[in-house]
């Protein structure tokens, strides 16, 4: 436990003084619930250099590192500190869970290392495009950032003085936090969690009246057993809901109808505050609404006799932001459908499609949609998710990237820009699983077990319609996927693929439209990192980014 002075201390390094009013480092994050550890950063332009700084609460070593899927395995670190003799820093990467090996290329500068009140803060920077295959790749893609840090500066193994916390480096909006709030409690209370490998628990309530209309701006978790919650999530029901419960969810209450997705935390995210110009709506004319929480609970070990009191806290403010937010459900169709992902596949493709066409029969006019952030979601066997954005045919954009997904590690992150979805519009999310351990087909389904493929969509002005996803028809599909040989894996994927699918809508009374014959087209490469170092043609003027024009990083939301 770290003394209240220098914990101290580090709240001022962060949040007042030089600190705060340096402008070439605008940008900044904890990287751990307890705030011990702050990191800031800046750059000139997007292919020139960029520049970290950070603080630490210790005045032992400290390291910092880019992460393919949040582990040290393929991780980029530099490890440094104030010692006896001076201070030490060093460009590194690592092989496993071992000590770093030192670069031959050494792409880190340090620039400054200091030790002040029991904190160790360390500047440098690197070149964002690098051509050394031990340094991890700088994109516009959110990046797994880790970090590590002992007591002295003997460097050794870290204990539980380590973390992660997956961030969009290149594209960050800093965001303000209203002094005077409340907050909403949604938790379920000492319920017992069954011995089930899988368990989901769900309690419908209603909030305290709220006469006016409010909006939440900040998502906090409350964890009592974070070995055991997935992920949690607090939907809006339509009116036809009107009696509370607490009980297993799914087992065909009226609550099941509750698809409205108003806030979420998922395993490896921690609190989430949404950028200054959106919030959540909650209260005036729908303050009668009830809202269902969904707890995840996955139980591996079959532990029996535990007693949880989680949820999520929903802090709000009367001071209203410009824009009310949404969030769509695209991909393939959730639940026990038939898309069966067959056994010793190194890699096996899933598709769902969404087609912007037929938002046209649920509302009149159909407004430009502004997608800012993204949350990619499959289960254990997912390594891959890919959110497509077509238009009249042809792929314009990504929505989403995770070329590392880990499951471990889930939260909503920024785009890097507004990404604007016209009426007509086509969305197709891909998800890549490995199956080469499992020995029986993986179903898709809820349990963890079993699989999922879905992209939910952070975007304003919010519509009428809370789910966009699909199935393939699977009626002119023979091969059965438990029996097929290896070498016809590839085969039965692309008549999945090439098969008609069925669109499925649902809007926030949950009223469920079918479309048929649904085509899923094709996607385009990732976008690979450049892999030339070239720092000559580094631009000559300053370039800041625009704080106005940075994209959002943002969590959690919808309200009919």
């Amino acid at each position: 436990m770290c003394s209240p002075l220098p914990f101290f201390s580090l709240l001022l390094i962060c949040a007042t003084g030089s600190w705060a009013m340096d402008v070439t480092m605008p940008f900044m994050e904890y990287l751990d619930q307890e705030q011990l550890v702050c990191l800031k950063w800046g750059f000139d332009n997007p292919a020139g250099d960029i520049t970290f700084q950070l603080a630490v609460n210790t005045t032992g070593w400290v390291g910092f590192g880019l992460s393919p899927n949040g582990d040290m395995k393929g991780s980029d670190i530099v490890i440094g500190g104030v010692g006896s003799s001076g201070s030490y820093f060093s460009d590194r990467y690592a092989t496993g869970n071992s000590m770093p090996l030192e670069d031959a290329q050494q792409s880190y500068t340090l620039l400054s290392m200091r030790e002040n009140e029991g904190q160790t803060v360390m500047t440098f920077k690197r070149p964002i495009k690098t051509c050394d295959d031990k340094d991890f790749q700088i994109t516009a893609q959110p990046i797994k950032l880790i970090f590590a840090y002992g007591k002295t500066d003997e460097i050794s193994y870290h204990v539980s003085r380590r973390g992660t916390k997956e961030v969009n480096l290149l594209n960050y909006m800093p965001k303000s936090i209203p002094t005077n709030s409340s907050y909403l409690s949604a938790m379920v209370d000492n319920i017992i969690v069954p011995s089930n490998t899988t368990y989901y628990h769900c309690k419908v309530m209603q909030f305290p009246k709220l006469n006016t209309k409010h909006h939440i701006y900040q998502i906090e978790p409350v964890i009592e057993h974070l070995d055991l919650i997935h992920h949690m999530l607090l939907y809006h029901c339509p009116p036809k809901v009107t009696e509370p419960y607490d009980k297993p969810c799914y087992m065909g209450d009226i609550g099941d109808s509750c698809f409205g997705i108003v806030a979420s935390w998922g395993v490896g995210g921690g609190v989430y505050e949404l950028p200054e110009n959106v919030g959540i709506p909650i209260g005036g004319e729908k303050s009668d609404a009830f809202y269902r929480l969904e707890i995840h609970y996955n139980n591996p070990e079959r532990k029996e006799g535990i007693k949880d009191s989680s949820g999520l806290r929903l802090h709000y403010t009367a001071k209203l932001r410009q824009h009310d937010v949404g969030i769509m459900t695209t991909g393939v169709l959730p639940g026990r459908v038939k898309y069966d992902i067959p056994p010793k596949a190194n890699q096996f493709h899933t598709y769902g499609i969404c087609n912007t066409a037929y938002f046209s029969k649920f509302l009149n006019p159909v407004p430009d949609l502004q997608v800012f952030a993204v949350f990619l979601h499959t289960h254990l066997a997912g390594t891959k998710v890919r959110a497509g954005h077509f238009r009249n045919e042809r792929q314009i954009d990504f929505l989403g990237i995770d070329e590392n997904y880990n499951f471990d590690l889930q939260q909503a992150v920024s785009l890097g820009s507004i990404k604007t979805i016209k009426q007509g519009d086509e969305i197709v999310v891909e998800c890549t699983y490995n199956t080469t351990n499992r020995a029986s087909v993986t179903k898709m389904g809820l349990a963890t077990t079993n699989e999922m493929c879905l992209a939910f969509l952070f975007y304003y002005p919010v519509i009428n319609i809370t789910s966009c996803v699909s199935i393939p028809d699977t009626k002119g599909v023979l091969i059965d996927a438990e029996k097929i040989p290896m070498d016809k894996i590839t085969e039965y994927e692309m008549m999945l693929k090439k098969a008609p699918q069925y669109q499925v809508i649902i809007n926030s009374n949950h009223n469920v439209s079918l479309f048929p014959n649904g085509t899923v087209r094709d996607l385009m490469k990732t976008p690979a990192a450049c892999q030339i170092r070239n720092t000559s043609n580094r631009f000559s003027t300053s370039w800041i980014v625009n704080l106005a024009g940075i994209i959002l990083v943002l969590l959690w939301i919808i309200l009919m």
